[in-house]
């Protein structure tokens, strides 16, 4: 056997192996499960009508309660709801799509499809199911009412004979049996079907032979001739030969729908997801077209693309992509090395259509930590606008074998599937709640009662707004002394530089200063894992921050030492083979800088690595154990409201919803210790334990499909956490006009960064991101934008915006709680609104405020 041959049995050898590890890993209970329903499964008794509508005349009532009414079709799986306040009706499928003009083969199935699974080939290739092609067609559906919903169950694929069935070998005298029961069809057909073998004294199967009907032909005859599973067995002794049957690609999923006041739920159970091993589900979507618009209705789309987005029905724009993002970002261990991305994350698990007599909110309540956000408009796939949310089952990633210098790629699949249901609300809004507005209200609303978004007390102590500052202390940097490179730490804001920072904002009349200060403590900006505290002596060491901590609390000012608890730089006291959350392929999951000027990342600097979420919860009590002497009011979590990742670490996995536990936790056991506490990025499930956020989304990603940015976000969150978006100084902004106009238009509060020391002190170091940092060079101007914006919103100190419109392009008007409203005009000429006119780049300001 030659070498090339040799190598590629061997890594053949290893696919297999491969695969039916990770198949027995990822599937499990699930896969012995699918076998039996597969037997098993009935359609179920057909769907008695609690009541019935002349509405809905193809359908029967099977629950209502005091704001709707829920019905299905027990034959299609379709459902409706009927809001009994304002007569509106939500379908879960498009009436008349079967007659698509557009939609073709299965994009035409799919319209008639309530649920859809994406699952993988023994080649880690994806393969589509939904509901409709492969349940309803074959009759595999069954309804089953709850106390105030129902329950439907789908199976995927049917269970039918195959060549596999047949027996490779029958000895003659099982064959003579067999045919000595037959009329002359079932013999003619058992004679096509096997070849006599004379030396074997037995008849071999012809499989060239048996193609489409001569294969049920074949099948019956064996079937009415008897040959059972004990004649298998005896022949397979006789005649020395295995046959080993592939298990059914039979799926099963259950969609539970319940009504819950003015909402529909409706939950996909994970473990009600079944599968053969061989066939690991990847992603699961239900009610994909819930809602959906036709060419011939108006109406908007809301997608949570980073303060809010709006899609317009039949925009025309079926050149771009359509929409499609994931919730809280990327995980970084799923991430590929060389990616980096500059568009905005998706912070709020929400989605939601809005039509010209009613509107529904999609609340992603579990699994929103694997979910995806997708959304298209007509004229792409088909004739509909529409959203929903896809979840992640079973993530897969490809590990590459060299053998003899032939390179494979083979699939490596997560161990266990998500350990989380995916449930999700669907809030009916009518009247002027039927708008993106109303949506965010009542968002709010829900959240505040859910206790997943604090009520903030007003402020008496302070009326003016906060400025927001990061100082920075200190960067590791590379020298080198007579030749040989080391790294030592570059010192750019002393604790004592930072007090004479702070005192000269003061006597610029900037107030309510709110500091975190980052490079403090275990080397500086990209510090050592917090395993313990010691704070760099370079910058004044533990007395300085004492000092500083007191400088603060006695100057009105809110101290956050900002602390990195999910990346780690290399160091000795962390070991990435031991401590870092491991990628699919096994791997240590890396971190390159990134490289703005060619937007990727830097494989040939050293990376930071990923943190194993498992070691979160000790790094949170060694830094509370470490900063409790230094009497600081306030923490800075850098990461823990912004990153979510998960550690696919052989035999012991974190998935992202374990991951997404994690952090809550440990966020909670810092403002459990009276701190307040400062997240950066915001994703919802932080929201309940921050005091502050910086980053905040202040925009979308400004993809093609988009036609709007609101702050829907702000709309959200406002008069709970005090926001602020990214550093002015560092922004893309290049006019202090325009960002101030974007602070009013969203309620947002200025915000810098400096370093004390010249901007060349960040030149050719790992942080060229610090191009324009140095305070001198922009106090004067941040004091003069700060000044200006506090004129305005110190009016609305934690007020809620409870209005947003646009009035004309780059002219927006934005309502506050006590009935504040602040119109922005962002052109570069004068426009007349609402009878007054505005200058360029200016804004007006009225309402009454009683």
């Amino acid at each position: 056997m030659n070498k090339a041959r040799m190598a590629l049995l061997t890594a053949c050898c290893l696919v297999g192996i491969l695969l039916a590890g990770c198949s027995d890993s990822a599937s499990g209970k699930q896969a012995g499960e699918a076998d039996q329903a597969a037997m098993t499964f009935t359609q179920g008794k057909a769907l008695s009508a609690s009541f019935t509508d002349p509405l809905f005349t193809d359908m029967k009532g099977v629950a209502e309660n005091d704001q709707l009414r829920l019905f299905a079709d027990d034959q299609t799986g379709a459902i409706a709801i009927l809001n009994k306040q304002s007569g509106e009706v939500w379908r879960s499928n498009p009436p008349g799509s079967s007659e698509d003009a557009i939609a073709a083969g299965v994009n035409k199935d799919l319209l008639s499809s309530q649920i859809k699974l994406d699952f993988y080939n023994d080649f880690g290739q994806l393969n589509s199911i939904n509901s409709y092609t492969d349940s309803v067609v074959n009759k595999q559906i069954s309804m089953e009412k709850l106390p105030n919903g129902l329950s439907v169950t789908y199976q995927f694929g049917k269970v039918e004979k195959t060549l596999e069935d047949m027996p490779k070998m029958m000895s003659k005298e099982r064959f003579d049996a067999a045919n000595k029961k037959l009329d002359k069809t079932g013999q003619r057909a058992l004679k096509i079907a096997y070849k006599e073998n004379k030396e074997q004294t037995a008849y071999e199967r012809n499989d060239s032979a048996l193609n489409g009907l001569q294969l049920d032909r074949a099948l019956k005859a064996l079937e009415a001739a008897g040959y059972t599973e004990e004649d298998l067995k005896k022949d397979m002794e006789e005649l020395h030969f295995t046959q080993v049957k592939t298990a059914p690609r039979i799926f099963e999923a259950t969609i539970k729908y319940t009504l819950d006041g003015n909402s529909l739920v409706a939950a996909v159970p994970v473990a009600d997801i079944h599968y053969p091993e061989e066939y690991p589900v990847n992603s699961v979507s239900f009610l994909n077209f819930f809602g959906a618009g036709g060419t011939g209705d108006k109406g908007t789309m809301l997608v949570p693309d980073g303060s809010g987005a709006l899609i317009r029905f039949n925009s025309g724009k079926t050149r771009y992509p359509s929409y499609q993002q994931l919730v809280y970002g990327q995980d970084n261990t799923m991430a590929r090395t060389e990616d980096t991305s500059r568009e905005e994350a998706v912070r709020l698990p929400v989605f939601g259509i809005i039509r010209e007599n009613g509107a529904f909110l999609g609340i992603i309540e579990q699994g929103e930590s694997v979910a995806t956000i997708n959304a298209d408009i007509s004229g792409r796939l088909n004739s509909y606008n529409y959203v929903y949310p896809s979840f992640n089952v079973i993530n897969k990633g490809q590990v590459t074998l060299d053998a003899n210098g032939q390179q494979r790629s083979l699939p490596k699949f997560q161990e266990n599937p998500m350990k989380s249901d995916f449930v999700v609300r669907y809030a009916f809004l009518s009247g002027e709640d039927a708008s993106y507005q109303g949506m965010a209200s009542y968002y709010k609303e829900y959240l505040v009662n859910n206790k997943a978004l604090p009520v903030q007390e007003k402020a008496a102590d302070e009326e003016n707004i906060p400025f927001y500052l990061q100082l920075d202390g200190s960067i590791s940097d590379k020298k080198h002394f007579m030749g040989i490179p080391y790294r030592a730490l570059e010192t750019l804001t002393t604790f004592k530089e930072a007090k004479s920072i702070i005192n000269q904002m003061k006597q610029l009349d900037i107030h309510n200063i709110k500091l975190k200060y980052a490079g403090w403590f275990n080397g500086g900006l990209d510090h050592k894992v917090p395993k313990s505290i010691s704070v760099d002596g370079e910058i004044g060491g533990s007395q300085g921050l004492k000092d500083l901590a007191s400088f603060a609390s006695g100057n009105g000012v809110t101290l956050y030492p900002d602390v990195a608890f999910l990346t780690a730089n290399t160091g000795n006291d962390f070991n990435e083979s031991k401590s870092a959350s491991r990628t699919l392929r096994g791997d240590p999951a890396a971190l390159y800088p990134a490289d703005l000027a060619l937007n990727r990342r830097d494989i040939s600097k050293s990376p930071s690595y990923i943190v194993s979420p498992r070691l979160v919860d000790s790094f949170v009590d060694s830094t509370l154990k470490g900063m409790n002497k230094f009497n600081a009011n306030g923490i800075s979590v850098r990461d823990l409201a912004d990153q979510l990742n998960s550690d696919y670490r052989k035999h012991n996995q974190i998935d992202r919803t374990e991951s997404e536990e994690i952090s809550r936790a440990a966020m909670a056991k810092l403002k459990d210790q009276k701190l307040q506490v400062m997240g950066n990025g915001g994703n919802a499930y932080a929201l309940p334990y921050l005091s502050d956020l910086t980053n905040a989304p202040m925009g979308n990603s400004g993809f093609k499909l988009e036609d709007e940015q609101i702050p829907f976000y702000q709309m959200v969150i406002r008069g709970s956490v005090e926001y602020t978006g990214a550093p002015y100084n560092l922004s893309n902004y290049t006019n202090d006009k325009q960002y101030i106009l974007k602070c009013l238009e969203f309620g947002s509060n200025v915000y810098f960064e400096w370093i004390y020391e010249p901007n060349y002190s960040v030149k050719d170091t790992d942080h060229n991101e610090l191009y324009a940092v140095n305070y001198k060079l922009w106090m004067d101007k941040a004091a003069g934008m700060y000044q200006e914006v506090n004129k305005v919103l110190k009016n609305v100190r934690n007020e809620p915006i409870t209005g947003h419109e646009k009035l004309q392009q780059g002219v927006y008007k934005t309502v506050y709680g006590n009935g504040l409203y602040v119109i922005v005009n962002y052109n570069r000429s004068q426009v007349t609104v609402e009878g007054k006119s505005i200058e360029a780049e200016s804004y007006l300001t009225g309402g009454d405020q009683s």
